[in-house]
């Protein structure tokens, strides 16, 4: 065993310079974590990972930690290397549990080469005593005044929680050593080949990012803001297209949004990430980039919470647990926070008020909801009207904890039902789409990567309609397809929600194809534009599908796209004051929608209505004429 001193081991930036060894993001395997004892599988030493989260009730299949069998001094959790490693820290929770209350307070740590030899590390002459948790949620670091140089590590509980028991998750840190032999490190490193801006960043420096991607690519970007925070923080968002600022008839709107919950920081950077590749890409003259920004409208939100993202960085990565951040400066879920415009829906269904007294699209947001006393955060008010300012196509909001993509609908149907499928009427869409970004995602789709916390969506292809995993009222995905004609998925991009920085480049390795294929998916389906005799675009026009309960509407421009899965389709175009129209229109496997223009008339009644406004709203008198004369055998 070596020893060298470390102090806080930290760089200018507060950085520690040996980063999490990965029992949070799974890069240590189950079979790399041993324990002397365990309650059950279900508290087994596989589940002693920082962050890991239990299900609704104790089971005992996945539980919240690794919970030792016996209440006494001699248990230990052990992490093995697989080869030479400097340690230098443990960061420790107590048991994700709504019913329990369990966490170490008081721990040692052994190290050994072997497994059979082990050394305790030290104070001069006594063993070290490390200080644990006062509760089960917050992660407590404790550094190591000089690291260790070895390959297995133990934490040995001393002291627990009196009314509980011995149960821990734990984050090791460590540098791997140099050794060009270990296959087994060469086979899991995964490394990129893009030169990009690989660390998390500050509002400052998020600001800086986007001002410098804009003024490399200043012909095809715009940084705008779309409102502000509770704080007073704009909320930036960065467009990407051949005329930014600009919307062109024809060229389909698309959004990727990320931070809604503040401490789920992967999505952030992604996003950033994400637009310095395609500014990149575009410059060395990409074809697939070129054709994506010529034609298609992008927007990229990196940080709706940004209030909520401070506060989880200002304890860093590995030190915000679960939930620090996670609503806004006012305590509000943002991504949960819209108007609950399924129950109005379902209500008029019931009562069979559609379309005669309510249509199935456009739902309108019911005025308590626009009230300055209701509960709605800043932040949600400015997605809100940005939503409806946009004719969006599709979108995408980047959230963390886990690996999966959810569709609509996000609430249950049924009264008091947690779970159940609830489908919209463009289920097997929405279907496509969420395939689209789990099947090109490194992990989402392996059956034999480890599940993240107790649920195993890769048996599920990556994807899961919304409510079928958990009901939740008001969401972002459900108030876009409803109340707008964006179809809105929400993308779990891994399982740790604020990863350290040297996983960023790996994380950015695992989404990228995903994150291009999903915005590429906005052409898909039927496109076109609704003219008047005229040639005037009609808006508002109202595209119904046969046999899709759903319709969508044209933008001001008379535009619209509609997304659909490959087959022919009859669309019948209705606007008031117009006749109504219909075609058969094919949708083809390829990506590239097809065009499917409507030429509508004026309806005889419009005619007379318009004549009648022209002579305000008065009977329409015809100039008399003298009387008609006849003469009969000379006589008049």
């Amino acid at each position: 065993i070596r020893t060298t001193t470390v102090g806080l081991s930290t760089n200018d930036d507060g950085v520690w310079k040996c980063p999490p060894m990965g029992l949070e993001t799974l890069k240590i395997d189950d079979f790399q974590l041993h324990a002397s004892t365990m309650r059950r599988y279900g508290l087994g030493a596989h589940r002693g990972r920082l962050n890991i989260q239990a299900g609704l009730y104790d089971d005992d299949l996945y539980d919240g930690a690794w919970c030792a069998g016996r209440n006494d001094p001699l248990q230990w959790l052990e992490v093995d290397a697989r080869r030479l490693t400097k340690f230098t820290g443990v960061i420790t929770q107590g048991r994700s549990s709504l019913w329990s209350s369990d966490w170490v307070t008081s721990y040692k740590v052994f190290v050994s080469n072997d497994s059979h030899t082990w050394v305790t590390l030290k104070n001069g002459s006594q063993d070290l005593i490390f200080i644990g948790n006062k509760e089960k949620e917050i992660p407590v670091l404790n550094m190591f005044p000089v690291a260790a140089v070895a390959r297995y590590i133990r934490v040995n509980p001393r002291s627990w929680f009196n009314r509980g028991s011995i149960c821990m998750r734990v984050e090791i840190l460590g540098c791997p050593m140099p050794d060009s032999q270990n296959y087994y490190h060469r086979r899991n490193e995964i490394t990129t080949t893009d030169n990009l801006d690989f660390k998390h960043h500050s509002y400052k420096e998020m600001r800086h990012l986007m001002k410098v991607v804009n003024e490399m690519c200043p012909n095809i970007t715009r940084i705008y803001n779309i409102g502000k925070s509770h704080s007073g923080q704009k909320l930036y968002a960065i467009e990407i297209s051949d005329n930014p600022g600009e919307h062109e008839p024809g060229e389909p709107e698309f959004r990727y949004t990320a931070g809604s919950h503040g401490n789920e920081v992967l999505g952030r950077e992604l996003l950033l990430l994400l637009m310095q590749f395609m500014c990149q890409e575009y410059l060395s003259g990409s074809p697939r980039i070129r054709h994506l920004v010529h034609e298609t409208r992008i927007h990229l939100l990196p940080s709706v919470n940004p209030d909520g993202y401070d506060k989880a960085l200002e304890v860093g990565s590995e030190l915000s647990g679960w939930s620090l951040g996670r609503w806004s400066q006012d305590g509000v879920d943002i991504h949960h926070n819209f108007p609950d415009l399924n129950s109005i829906l379902w209500e008029a269904e019931t009562k069979k008020w559609i379309p005669r007294k309510m249509l199935n699209h456009h739902v309108p947001i019911p005025e308590w909801y626009q009230s300055k006393n209701s509960t709605v955060a800043a932040e949600t008010r400015a997605l809100v009207s940005w939503m409806e300012k946009i004719p969006f196509v599709l979108g995408g909001n980047l959230q963390g904890g886990e690996l999966v993509v959810t569709f609509p609908y996000d609430r249950t149907r049924s009264q008091g039902v947690s779970r159940e499928q609830t489908p919209t009427p463009d289920d097997h869409v929405f279907r496509w789409l969420a395939f689209s970004y789990a099947s090109t995602h490194r992990l989402m789709t392996d059956a034999r990567r480890r599940v993240c916390h107790t649920e195993d969506f890769a048996k599920e292809d990556g994807t899961i309609n919304g409510a079928s995993w958990h009901t939740a009222a008001g969401s972002m995905n459900d108030f876009s397809y409803l109340h707008t004609n964006c179809f809105e998925l929400s993308m779990y991009v891994g399982c740790d929600k604020f990863p350290h920085e040297s996983e960023l480049a790996e994380e950015w390795e695992n989404n990228r194809e995903s994150l291009l294929v999903f915005m590429e998916q906005v052409h898909r389906g039927i496109k076109g534009i609704v003219w008047d005799m005229q040639g005037r675009g009609i808006a508002n026009a109202t595209i119904q599908v046969e046999g899709i309960g759903h319709d969508i509407r044209t933008a001001a421009d008379g535009d619209y796209w509609r997304l659909l899965n490959p087959g022919e389709y009859s669309i019948t175009v209705r606007a008031e004051g117009y006749s109504a129209s219909s075609k058969v229109c094919e949708v083809g496997y390829d990506i590239g929608a097809t065009r499917c223009d409507f030429t509508v008339s004026r309806t005889n009644l419009s005619r007379i209505k318009e004549i009648m406004e022209r002579y305000n709203k008065q009977p329409i008198r015809q100039p008399l004429r003298p009387p008609c004369r006849l003469e009969i055998d000379g006589k008049r």
